[in-house]
C-alpha cells in the first residue's frame, strides 16, 4: 500500500510576549487588557463576556519582515509589497550553524539555485533567544552576499539571527542591496532546523500597513511529506 502523503506546518516565529526584547535598547511590547472579561459583563449579556487586548510595540519586536521603506523613503512600505513576494514562496535553507566565522558570504550561496526563491539562512542563533548572548556576536550577510542573492534573482532573504547586518557597520550594506532591490527582509526567525533544504513552501506576511516599513510575521513553512 502506497504512503499517503502529508503536509505539515512549521512554525519559524517567535512568539510575542510582554516585556519581551528582540533589540537592546529598544522597548519591549506592553501588551494588556483594553476591555477585560470582567468589565465586559457589564455591557453584555449575562453569561456573555469578551476580551478586546491592546499592544503597545515598536515595529521591530519579535520576527519580523522589512519593507524596502524601512531602508528607502521612497520605497515600497508594508501595505505595497505584493503577496507573490511574502506568501506561497519556493524556499531554500543555507545551513551555516557551527561555523565559527560571524560572516557569511557569496560563497555560502555558490552553486544554489536561489532564483524565485525565498533564500533562509540557518545560523542556529536562534538557540540563544531570550538570553543576553543573543545580542552579541551574531551571524549576518556580507555585501558581496547580498549582491550575489539579488543578481541571482532571490526574492526573499530570511535568517534566524539579530540581524542580517553587522551592526558593527553603521551603512548596513545588506538591507541597502536586498531593500534597494525591494526583496524584503525576514530577521529573527526560529525553527529552521525543522524544515528541509530546499522543496518547501515560505510564508512571511505582516499586517497591510500604510507608512510602516516593518511589521511582525506569523512566518512559517509548509512541508510535503509521505505519510504512514
Amino acid at each position: 500500500m502506497s504512503a499517503v502523503p502529508t503536509r505539515r506546518l512549521v512554525d519559524l516565529s517567535h512568539t510575542v510576549e510582554h516585556g519581551m526584547v528582540t533589540l537592546k535598547g529598544y522597548p519591549a511590547p506592553l501588551i494588556c487588557d483594553y476591555l477585560s472579561r470582567e468589565a465586559s459583563r457589564a455591557i453584555y449579556a449575562e453569561g456573555t463576556e469578551f476580551q478586546i487586548g491592546r499592544i503597545d510595540m515598536i515595529a521591530n519586536t519579535g520576527t519580523y519582515v522589512d519593507s524596502p521603506f524601512h531602508r528607502f523613503a521612497g520605497g515600497k512600505d508594508l501595505s505595497e509589497l505584493p503577496l507573490e513576494s511574502l506568501a506561497d514562496l519556493d524556499a531554500v535553507v543555507i545551513r551555516c550553524a557551527g561555523r565559527v566565522e560571524r560572516a557569511i558570504d557569496a560563497a555560502a550561496f555558490a552553486g544554489v539555485d536561489v532564483r524565485g526563491r525565498a533564500v533562509l539562512v540557518h545560523t542556529g542563533h536562534a538557540e540563544k533567544w531570550g538570553t543576553d548572548a543573543y545580542f552579541d556576536g551574531h551571524p549576518h550577510l556580507t555585501r558581496d552576499a547580498a549582491e550575489h542573492l539579488r543578481d541571482a534573482g532571490a526574492v526573499l532573504v530570511g535568517i534566524d539571527s539579530l540581524n542580517i547586518d553587522s551592526t558593527d557597520d553603521p551603512a548596513r550594506p545588506v538591507h541597502t542591496v536586498l531593500l534597494g532591490a525591494e526583496i524584503p527582509v525576514c530577521e529573527h526567525m526560529r525553527g529552521l532546523e525543522q524544515v528541509p533544504d530546499s522543496g518547501f513552501r515560505f510564508f512571511a506576511v505582516p499586517v497591510k500597513v500604510k507608512g510602516f516599513g516593518t511589521f511582525p510575521v506569523r512566518a512559517f513553512g509548509i512541508v510535503d511529506g509521505p505519510g504512514g
